[in-house]
């Protein structure tokens, strides 16, 4: 077996000592091993792309959401097809571990460490999402799908948990500009949350659920995701199984102040709910956003990455993920 360690050692705010731990016990295992440091969260997409071209069996992402989103998305061409038969091992060491909580990979380094050499893997789909990479206000209302071939702007990424569309790139931007370095990740996500709410403004927009086209009206946030957590605690509990090829849509909107704490409560207890006019899920393969010059930006597995509009599928093929695999 062959690894290669992806790292980022700026990951929550600076983690050398853990990266220098983590080489250190692969230096005693004794296995055969490669390791690169990153250091912007593109160097992680582009030394992935070098991993799976030279056929690791295993590359490893050592470092928090953004660092791990960008290995993943180096598993996969532009359509959406596996580039190797590498599995993917993570280790974290940043905020938010969505992933890992929502995959059975332990937190603890030593554990997830022994995660990664017992091996054992699940196949997850993962979401790919086509969007534009500079905003254009001139997309108001358009659909991505006539611009991928004619505009160089769209773009195709790929996500593990969750994307969102309004106030999710706010927040992500507030808690990721280093408020959870020192309040937390739960505390920090959570403050960014209320310091948004009170400058966020709802507007409209129209979307598309496998087909079916409809206007969302005075919308807070959508969110399209794969997993049960999406956002340092808050939780979304879903009807999803493992190679469930559909998204699950959680839209929140015309919702006054006097509910939010309900709203919020749900969420962050991660319990079912019935649909209701301010909180609702739906089901779908396929989902689009047309663009929205008032509020444009996306934001996917933690970080704020594009504009509307955008179109959200599964990848053709799944990713194999080494995980705790309890055997029945």
């Amino acid at each position: 077996m062959r690894y290669l360690l992806i790292m980022n050692p700026g990951s929550g705010g600076g983690s050398k000592e853990k990266v220098e731990k983590i080489l250190t016990i692969f230096q005693q295992s004794r296995l055969e091993f490669d390791y690169k440091l990153t250091d912007t969260l593109e160097d992680a997409y582009t030394l992935s792309v070098e991993g799976n071209t030279k056929g690791y069996d295993v590359i490893v992402a050592v470092g928090g959401d953004g660092t791990i989103n960008r290995v993943i998305n180096g598993f996969y061409d532009s359509e959406g097809r596996r580039i190797s038969s590498s599995k993917l091992g993570v280790i974290h060491i940043g905020t938010s571990p969505d992933l890992c909580n929502s995959y059975n990979i332990p937190l603890d380094i030593e554990q997830a460490l022994n995660t990664v050499f017992a091996g054992k893997s699940q196949e997850i789909s993962i979401g790919k999402i086509t969007y534009t990479c500079a905003y254009d206000q001139g997309l108001e209302g358009q659909p991505i799908q006539p611009l991928s071939k004619i505009n160089r702007n769209v773009q195709t990424s790929y996500f593990a948990c969750c994307a969102n569309f309004g106030l999710g790139a706010s927040v992500a931007r507030s808690a990721n500009s280093g408020i959870r370095k020192y309040i937390g990740d739960y505390a920090g996500t959570f403050a960014s949350l209320i310091k948004t709410l009170f400058e966020y403004k709802p507007n409209h927009f129209s979307v598309r659920f496998d087909g079916q086209s409809e206007v969302l009206e005075k919308v807070y946030n959508i969110s399209v995701g794969k997993t049960t957590y999406i956002a340092s605690g808050i939780k979304v509990k879903n009807q999803l199984t493992l190679g469930d090829k559909r998204f699950y849509a959680l839209t929140i909107k015309e919702i006054g102040w006097a509910d939010w704490f309900n709203v919020l409560l749900k969420l962050y207890r991660g319990k079912r709910f019935g649909n209701t006019k301010s909180m609702s899920l739906q089901y779908a393969s396929s989902i689009e956003v047309y663009g929205n010059s008032k509020n444009p930006e996306i934001e996917f597995d933690g970080d704020p990455r594009g504009f509307l509009p955008c179109v959200i599928e599964t990848a053709r093929d799944p990713l194999d993920l080494i995980c705790e695999v309890h055997d029945e």
